[in-house]
């Protein structure tokens, strides 16, 4: 399966999941009925358009081709922990307790690279790399932070957690918004060093010309 087809297999799913859940919606409205089985297929529609919408993030990176690694890992945790919630929402969520924080561990790490794959698609000036940089360092950091909390439940009760990931949150949310702008600003400085690199080639052609002139008229004389 290629980039462009894996991202239209996402952007489907994502559209088939919308839709049953709107239908599901519509349904309830009308006659009344919320039970348990349309609980589940609600929660499970959810977890399918939760994979869909990291997995197309994942997909634009493919097909901008601004990487491999990060975006397929993406998708692998991605379908990991959508399996893994499925089984849990049909069964009651009754798996144990290292199904479920593994299942909550994919999920975190599909968000990761998710994230961080989406934003590598922006084509960054050499003085705007720095910000792609401290996204790893946040977002890998947040993440690392997180799968700690999880397994080793150490560090709920101390005030340090919250202000942790407050923190690294909010530094991921500002990087996030700067990196559109910081794309758009490379976009135009690119294009004024492609105005200048022509204009040196029309110069050194012009010098060129002349040169070859001069040549032609000390030839004549």
């Amino acid at each position: 399966m290629n980039n462009i087809n894996l991202k239209k297999f996402f952007l489907y799913l994502l559209i088939g999941s919308v839709a049953l859940s709107a239908i599901l919606g519509i349904g309830v409205i009308l006659f009344g009925d919320f039970g348990e089985f349309e609980t589940k297929i609600l929660l499970t529609t959810l977890t399918i358009t939760i994979t869909s919408i990291l997995g197309l993030a994942c997909g634009a990176c493919l097909e901008a081709k601004r990487g491999k690694i990060l975006p397929y890992a993406g998708i692998f945790f991605a379908s990991v922990a959508a399996i893994l919630f499925i089984i849990f929402i049909w069964n009651d969520f009754q798996g144990g307790e290292i199904p479920v924080k593994t299942a909550m561990s994919a999920l975190i790490l599909a968000v990761a690279c998710s994230h961080i794959s989406l934003l590598s698609i922006a084509r960054l000036d050499k003085k705007f790399l720095w910000s792609r940089y401290a996204v790893h360092v946040a977002v890998w950091s947040l993440s690392t932070f997180l799968l700690y909390l999880i397994w080793f439940e150490q560090g709920f009760n101390s005030d340090l957690v919250p202000r942790t990931l407050g923190v690294l949150s909010i530094v991921i949310a500002a990087l996030t918004i700067m990196t559109p702008i910081f794309h758009k600003l490379s976009q135009q400085t690119s294009k004024t060093e492609d105005i200048d690199a022509e204009i040196d080639k029309l110069r050194a052609r012009i010098a060129e010309l002349e040169k070859q002139r001069e040549e032609i008229s000390k030839n004549e004389d």
